[in-house]
């Protein structure tokens, strides 16, 4: 049973929006997990919930949130806008720094598709603010101009069955310089929906955060 401090729902003004969220802070969190959804999805992703209650567990707090309004993700091409998810990141990431129960946090991102495009954008924008990115099924191909730039420790996961997104992953691994690794979850596809699969994605994501954002905290 984990014991928390804050869990509930929340909205998050940003540029004339308000985008809902779920902020959930187990006591004696030190660190901060911020959700990038991808295209299509939301922060009530089933994929993204179950990693964010493995992280929880581990002493993590987290906010999922969705980085559009019902409004706009009823348009399809409003879910590649990579800059306007990233700017919406950047500025949820400045309300973490300035609530009081998260202003003191380690910051760390958790993309998937999309979002991750939008979380290596927004910490290549954060250099001094996100210590670790992690990229479940990401397409950092769509944050060219950021991938020489990000300073956070990276880490891009792809199903090895996943061929084209595996590709355009190993691609943008070469043009990270900064502290990074590629794990490929054999057998898995695009949702790690095969038995285990995204189990292993979370075991990934424990071990880089524990890691480069260095918080765990002991329940």
């Amino acid at each position: 049973m984990i014991e928390y401090e804050f869990n509930e729902e929340i909205e998050l003004p940003v540029n004339g929006v308000l985008l809902p969220g779920d902020l959930a802070i187990p006591k004696n969190s030190t660190a901060i997990v911020v959700f990038a959804h991808g295209s299509g999805s939301s922060r009530l992703s089933p994929r993204n919930q179950y990693i964010a209650e493995k992280l929880r567990k581990k002493g993590y707090a987290t906010l999922l949130f969705d980085l559009l309004t019902a409004q706009e993700s009823h348009e399809y091409f409003n879910r590649f806008q990579i800059n306007l998810l990233a700017k919406r990141l950047i500025k949820v990431t400045e309300w973490v720094t300035a609530e009081i129960l998260t202003a003191n946090m380690a910051i760390g991102y958790f993309g998937a598709s999309t979002g991750a495009a939008a979380a290596l954008i927004a910490a290549a924008e954060l250099p001094d603010k996100v210590l670790a990115v992690v990229s479940r099924g990401g397409r950092p191909d769509l944050a060219p101009n950021a991938l020489n730039k990000v300073q956070a420790a990276v880490l891009l996961i792809v199903g090895g069955l996943d061929d084209v997104v595996r590709e355009l992953n190993e691609k943008a691994f070469d043009e990270i310089e900064s502290i990074s690794e590629l794990a490929i979850v054999h057998d898995a596809s695009h949702l790690f929906e095969e038995p285990g699969k995204l189990e292993e994605v979370t075991d990934y994501a424990l071990g880089w955060f524990g890691k480069y954002l260095k918080s765990e905290v002991p329940l």
